[in-house]
């Protein structure tokens, strides 16, 4: 009987590091992604005030791979706010990260009742 206790939470434990490294890393991913992000939104922000300052009549080029194409001000200030919003979503889809911590936290929890009900028996 103790044996078959022990594999279960040998087979328990080795369950739970594989969920918890593997949470890990995919709460590492989402924190360089969010930082990413964090500086597109920043960069097309800071680009829009700068523009904002110009004259309307600036001709202003939009970096397209190796090459510019003219841009009016309108479109590039579209461009930079599309940008910001699709930017801020993605952030707040990447911060479903506290979903990911909970669920190695219930795991954690489940593996402690397990031994404490093993410790009871």
């Amino acid at each position: 009987m103790a044996a078959s206790v022990d594999l279960e939470l040998k087979k328990a434990f080795s369950e739970l590091q594989v969920k918890m490294i593997d949470t890990q890393q995919k709460v590492k991913m989402a924190d360089l992604q969010i930082d990413q992000l964090t500086r597109v939104q920043k960069h097309a922000k800071l680009t829009h005030a700068e523009i904002a300052t110009l004259p309307d009549n600036t001709r202003l080029y939009e970096g397209v791979g190796r090459m510019f194409i003219l841009q009016s001000k309108e479109e590039i200030n579209n461009l930079l706010t599309d940008k910001q919003k699709t930017a801020d979503e993605k952030i707040k889809e990447l911060e479903r990260k506290v979903y990911l911590e909970r669920s190695v936290k219930e795991a954690e929890d489940n593996i402690r009742e397990m031994l404490l009900s093993r410790r009871a028996q």
